[in-house]
């Protein structure tokens, strides 16, 4: 495992000498315009494993994604290296069909402190929710972003990580019947964490469980999402979604495309940089 490879892998050739917020920015946002939040290992018959050597040969080796256990694994080892005092928090996120937060652990993120300051560092949420930068670990401060407003809120040694949702203008739709398009100023819940250390074989279990478990959203949908530099591309199932951020003041814009199976290769190549070593059931 080598770091100027893992730089390779994320496209990035800056200096980094010092272990400072800006740099920690740079590394942060080629990781997540390079990696894919992806979890079609499970849609491809291949087992997921937790250890960073395994992980480390498939994201930066064979070119893949993961999705947060393995993404955030890998920019937790390549931090270290670097330098950063940063440590692996665990996050109940949030359901919005059951209107209520997971009783059970089920993502993970970073905490990085620089000079006394700590921030949150997550490459592994994907989709229209993943930040584009570090967030401050500050309650009640909103820190806007290119992807909206993003704000953390703390409450008796439990943090709640929240957005503020933006329209959706979807051109094919006139009646705009987006699922998940919020009034202005609604905010969408994400997740809530404390700052307890986890260690990453705190997790070994729950690696196991969503692959096995019929009921959580990653075995039922394969996933592929990326951020691009003005704002997302997403391949669910056979759906492909571009959306462009803020294109208008405080709308998004969004085009979707229903794809045949034979476009979801070529999408997954041409979009997303991924070659699958077995066949793809979407």
């Amino acid at each position: 495992m080598n770091i100027q490879e893992y730089f390779g892998r994320i496209s990035y050739n800056k200096p980094h000498k010092d272990a400072d917020l800006q740099t920690l920015t740079a590394i942060f946002q080629h990781h997540i315009q390079t990696i894919p939040f992806e979890n079609l290992s499970m849609h491809c018959g291949e087992a997921i494993e937790l250890d960073l050597q395994s992980t480390y040969d498939k994201i930066v080796r064979k070119k893949r994604g993961g999705w947060c256990l393995e993404i955030n694994h890998l920019l937790f080892w390549a931090l270290q290296e670097l330098g950063y005092d940063v440590c692996i928090l665990g996050a109940n996120s949030y359901e919005p069909a059951e209107k209520e937060y997971t009783s059970e652990i089920n993502h993970i993120l970073l905490k990085v402190v620089i000079k006394g300051d700590s921030y949150i560092v997550d490459a592994g949420f994907g989709g229209a929710y993943q930040t584009w930068q570090p967030l401050m670990l500050i309650s009640g401060k909103d820190q806007p972003q290119v992807p909206g407003i993003f704000h953390l809120m703390e409450d008796n040694g439990t943090w709640y990580f929240e957005k503020v949702k933006r329209k959706h203008y979807i051109p094919e739709q006139s009646n705009n019947d987006f699922p998940d398009t919020p009034e202005l100023g609604n905010i969408r819940k994400i997740y809530r964490f404390t700052l307890e250390p986890r260690h990453i074989d705190d997790f070994k279990e729950l690696n196991t469980y969503l692959q096995v478990s019929p009921d959580n959203i990653l075995r039922q949908k394969s996933i592929c999402s990326l951020q691009t530099t003005n704002g997302l591309l997403a391949l669910v199932g056979w759906t492909f979604t571009d959306m462009k951020y803020n294109y208008t003041e405080d709308t998004d814009l969004v085009n979707i495309t229903t794809l045949t199976d034979e476009e979801v290769e070529k999408t997954l190549k041409d979009k997303f940089n991924i070659v699958l070593e077995n066949k793809l059931v979407p």
